[in-house]
This record gives structure tokens, sequence and C-alpha cells, in this order.
């Protein structure tokens, strides 16, 4: 019975890391889908006494990006998400997350700037609350403000088409 612990212990092992490759590292699960977009407080980019809220993403469904000037996967993210802005199929608000205002400022202003409203997010108070990781991010609320779904990594034109226009659509349609 005793020589038969180290294989059962390995075996386990295995089958642990077995599921483990079954899972995609890109879907990060979070525990606020289904919840309300969480309370806030914070400046827009371009104006310091505009003062932004989690009223920003109520009424229309929205899709909040996570960037940064300092990012480099955002430089590849940006032209799908200018042209997701000239199609108008969804409120694109923006986060700008643990930047300098003047460097984000230069960044939108040579790449172009495809979101309605942009949260400056210099300390990472929001993002914290929304489990931010890393940037890109992406969430999609429906129009009560309710975080539905959220994407890790680049939006790219696939996965625009093929996961978040249809869950916009559908949210569209509620």
């Amino acid at each position: 019975m005793r020589a038969l612990l180290p294989l059962g212990l390995f075996i386990l092992i295995g089958l642990a890391f077995a599921i483990g490759l079954t899972k995609d590292p890109r879907q990060i699960s979070s525990e606020l889908i289904n919840q309300p977009f969480p309370a806030f407080s914070l400046t827009e980019l371009y104006d310091e006494t505009q003062i932004i809220t989690e009223e920003t993403v109520k009424g229309q469904v929205s899709l909040i990006n996570v960037f940064g000037s300092w990012c480099v996967a955002c430089n590849v993210e940006h032209p799908v998400l200018m042209d997701i802005a000239k199609g108008e199929q969804v409120h694109l608000i923006g986060m700008d997350w643990r930047d300098e205002r003047s460097k984000a400022k230069r960044w939108l202003a040579k790449r172009g700037n495809p979101y309605k409203t942009i949260i400056f997010d210099d300390e990472s108070v929001l993002a914290i609350t929304l489990g931010v990781t890393g940037a890109p991010e992406s969430f999609i609320t429906d129009k009560s403000g309710q975080i539905r779904y959220k994407h890790v990594g680049v939006i790219t034109p696939q996965i625009w088409r093929e996961t978040l226009l249809p869950i916009i659509k559908a949210l569209e349609e509620e």
C-alpha cells in the first residue's frame, strides 16, 4: 500500500496539469460578471474638471477599453478600435491606466481617438476594483450598467466579429 502512495500522488498531479492545459489562458474569469459596474469618481483625460462616474456606462451598451501610452499591445489593438468607432455599433469608453496625462494625449493625437469618453485612472483606483491585470483589457456592459463580459488581451478583427460584436448585438436587443 505504501508503494502505491507515490504513484497515486503522481497521477493526481498529472491529472491537475492535464486539466490546466485544456484551459485558455486568455480567459480570466471575473467575479464582476453580471454585477453592476463598480462605483468610481475619476477625471476625464482631456478635461481635469470633468468628473466621470459609473453613470457613464448606463443607458446604452458600452465597451470599456483599458489602455495606456506605455502599452505595446495597445499599439496593435488601436487600429481595430478606430474601425470599431467608425462603425458606431457600441458606446466606446477608454480607461487610460497607469499613465501620465500628457503622454496619453500625445499618444492619442498621433494615433487617433476612438473613444467617446476617456476615464483617467493614473493611480489604478478603478483598475484595482475591476481586477485589471494588464492592458489591454475590455469590458462590455449592458444598458443597466452591469458588466456582462470581460476580454483580456488585444481585440483583433476576428475577436471583434466573432465574439464581442455578437455579445453587443444580443445586449442591444434586451
